[in-house]
Formats: C-alpha cells, sequence, structure tokens
C-alpha cells in the first residue's frame, strides 16, 4: 500500500474516532458518560435508578433487550431465550454480568406489570426489567440502537427489533446480535466482550 493511502487511511480513522476521544476526556466516568443519558428509571421491583450511573457505568457486562408487556408476538420467545441464556452464565448474573429489559410501553408498563412479566417467566436475580417516561425510554432505545430508519416501522410496536445489545461501557466494546440466536452463541459472544 502506498504511504499516502496509508497516511489517508490512517487519518480518516482518527478522524471517525476524534468524537469519541474528545467526549470521553470531557466526561466524568467511562467512555460513554456524555452518550448515555443519566435518566431516572424504575425497576421492575419499584427501585430507582440512573440509566448511566447504575445501569451501563464501570467494568461490567450489561445486555439489553427492549420488550412490553403486552407483546405477543417476538417477546415471549426472546424472553424465554434469554431465561436460557441466564441459566448458562448462572453465578455471573447479577456479579459481574447484568441483564436489562427496557420497556416499550412504558405508560402501562408499570413496576408491578413487569413484576408480574418477570414472574411468569421465572426470571432470577441479575436479570432487571426497566421503565420510565416515554421520552426518556426513547432516547434509550435510540441510543442503544433499537430503531428502524422508517418511522413508520419504527413506530409499530408488532414490528420492533429482536435484536439484544452487549457491552462493558469501561471499556467501550459494544456488540448487537439477534436474540433468538441459539442460547450457547449468544453466550458465547458474552463472555469474549
Amino acid at each position: 500500500m502506498s504511504t499516502k493511502r496509508m497516511f489517508l487511511k490512517s487519518a480518516a480513522g482518527a478522524v471517525a474516532l476524534a468524537p469519541l476521544l474528545v467526549s470521553a476526556s470531557a466526561s466524568v466516568g467511562g467512555p460513554r458518560a456524555g452518550y448515555f443519558p443519566n435518566a431516572a428509571l424504575q425497576t421492575h421491583e419499584g427501585r430507582k435508578v440512573r440509566f448511566y450511573d447504575d445501569v451501563v457505568k464501570g467494568n461490567k457486562l450489561v445486555i439489553f433487550n427492549m420488550m412490553y408487556t403486552a407483546c405477543t408476538n417476538i417477546c415471549p420467545p426472546d424472553t424465554a431465550n434469554l431465561l436460557q441464556v441466564q441459566e448458562m452464565l448462572g453465578e455471573r448474573v447479577g456479579r459481574d454480568i447484568f441483564m436489562y429489559s427496557l420497556t416499550l410501553q412504558p405508560e402501562l408498563d408499570t413496576p408491578a406489570a413487569l413484576q408480574a412479566y418477570a414472574s411468569k417467566y421465572g426470571v432470577k436475580p441479575g436479570w432487571t426489567f426497566l421503565t420510565g417516561g416515554r421520552d426518556d425510554m426513547d432516547l434509550i432505545r435510540r441510543k442503544l440502537g433499537f430503531y428502524d430508519r422508517n418511522p413508520q416501522v419504527d413506530a409499530d410496536l408488532s414490528r420492533h427489533t429482536g435484536m439484544i445489545r452487549v457491552g462493558n461501557e469501561a471499556l467501550d466494546r459494544w456488540c448487537m446480535m439477534p436474540s433468538l440466536l441459539r442460547p450457547r452463541q449468544i453466550v458465547d459472544a458474552i463472555v469474549r466482550l
């Protein structure tokens, strides 16, 4: 490769990383402190948490999916599949790996409704269901990459994404994968991150 091409390639890479480097150095916390909102949310157990400070921040693995309790399409099989993932991860869930399900219907999915949903599926500690204000939940969903560019598709709950986002904010390592992959494939991807 010519020296000119190598220079242009490295310069383009530096320009692409510049916003990440600037936001990381200008923020308090980890590399995504300025990216993720620190919105006030509630857990399915009724606890108040802050999205960035309490959920994302730190050297831990976090797993996110989107759902809503009245969903009869992709949510039930997603939840059942992720329950197998939780079982395979064992004692690490709640210690250094944390699972979060974020509601797409915060107006209906109160902490009590989310608690009933979690109980129905036998969700164990370390997997938390979150709700909050509509604007906050939409912003978080978008920041995590759970949206469709077509506004009509994005607004249709029955067509919401069947993906999970896995990340370690302290290392700024993130990936996304289908939530209905075989549980072993999901677990392998999580532990390699």
